[in-house]
C-alpha cells in the first residue's frame, strides 16, 4: 500500500480490562465507528473470546481494498453490490448479514428545499437540486457515498453535473457531518452516526422512512486461498459471536436518547 493510503486509515483500539491472548484485524466503516457501537461490542468480545479485534476505520471502498490486499482478516461494511462483487472475485469466502439501520436526510432546521414534505427519497433529492440548497457529499467511495450516488441516479440526476452548491468533501461520516453543520447544508447520513453526532448545530433529521434507505451491514471473512496468512480460525470465532444471541442483546439494546441505533438480523 502507498503511504498516502495508509495515512487515511484510522486504527482503533478499544480499551478494556481483558488482556486478550489472540488478535485479529478488521476493517470497518466510519459510520460503524461513529455510531459508538464498537465501544460496546469490543470489550465484550475480548472478555468472551479472549480476542482483541483491532479496527481499521475507513470507507467501504478502502475496506474492500484492504481486504483485496490481505491487510485485514475480515471486513464489516454496508454496500451489498460491492460486497457481492468482492466475494464473487474470490477475495471473501462469503457474506454474512449482521444488522441493519437506515439512511436519513439531515439538513437545516428551516428546510429551505422543503424535503420534510417529500414523499420519497428521490423527491427529496430533486427538491434539493431544484433549490440548489447546499448539499455535502462524503465523496469518499464509502458505502454511504455509493448509496448517495445511487439515490441521485434513481432521481434522474447525475452528481457530476452539479454546481457549487454540491460539496464533495472526501471525508468520513463524522467529518462530513461537521462540514454540513458548519455550512447549514443537507447531507445523507446513516441514522446511527447522526444520533451519536455531537455537533448538530442547526441541523435536524428531515426525511426518513423510504424503504430504499434501508442500510444493511455485513461481515466478510478474507479468503485464505488468496491470503494464507489471514487468521481464519479467529475470523470464524468472531463470526459465531457476532451472529449469536449474546451479540443480539448488545446490538438491539444499544440506544441513544431512547432510540435504537441498529437492529440485529443475523441468521
Amino acid at each position: 500500500m502507498t503511504k498516502g493510503f495508509i495515512a487515511g486509515i484510522l486504527t482503533v483500539f478499544i480499551a478494556n480490562t481483558v488482556l486478550a491472548a489472540d488478535q485479529m484485524r478488521m476493517a470497518v466503516t466510519t459510520s460503524f465507528h461513529n455510531s459508538g457501537l464498537a465501544e460496546v461490542l469490543l470489550p465484550e468480545i475480548a472478555s468472551d473470546l479472549n480476542l482483541e479485534v483491532q479496527l481499521l476505520v475507513v470507507g467501504t471502498g478502502q475496506a474492500l481494498r484492504l481486504g483485496r490486499a490481505g491487510d485485514v482478516d475480515a471486513i464489516l461494511v454496508h454496500s451489498r453490490t460491492a460486497e457481492e462483487a468482492f466475494v464473487g472475485e474470490g477475495y471473501g469466502t462469503h457474506r454474512r448479514e449482521i444488522m441493519y439501520n437506515d439512511f436519513v436526510f439531515v439538513g437545516p432546521s428551516g428546510d429551505p428545499a422543503g424535503i420534510a414534505d417529500s414523499e420519497t427519497a428521490a423527491d427529496a433529492l430533486r427538491d434539493i437540486a431544484a433549490s440548489e440548497a447546499a448539499f455535502v457529499s462524503r465523496g469518499d467511495d464509502s458505502g454511504t457515498h455509493k448509496k448517495e450516488l445511487a439515490l441521485w441516479q434513481d432521481a434522474g440526476l447525475e452528481a457530476e453535473g452539479f454546481g457549487t452548491w454540491y460539496r464533495a468533501v472526501g471525508a468520513g461520516m463524522g467529518a462530513a457531518l461537521n462540514t454540513a453543520s458548519g455550512l447549514d447544508a443537507y447531507i445523507l447520513s446513516d441514522r446511527a452516526s447522526w444520533l451519536n453526532f455531537g455537533n448538530k448545530g442547526d441541523l435536524a433529521l428531515l426525511f426518513a422512512g423510504d424503504p430504499v434507505l434501508f442500510n444493511q451491514y455485513a461481515y466478510l471473512p478474507i479468503n485464505p486461498v488468496r491470503h494464507p496468512h489471514v487468521k481464519s480460525d479467529l475470523v470464524a470465532k468472531l463470526e459465531d459471536w457476532l451472529t449469536s444471541g449474546r451479540a443480539q442483546v448488545l446490538i438491539d439494546g444499544y440506544m441513544i436518547d431512547g432510540e435504537t441505533l441498529f437492529v440485529f438480523n443475523a441468521q
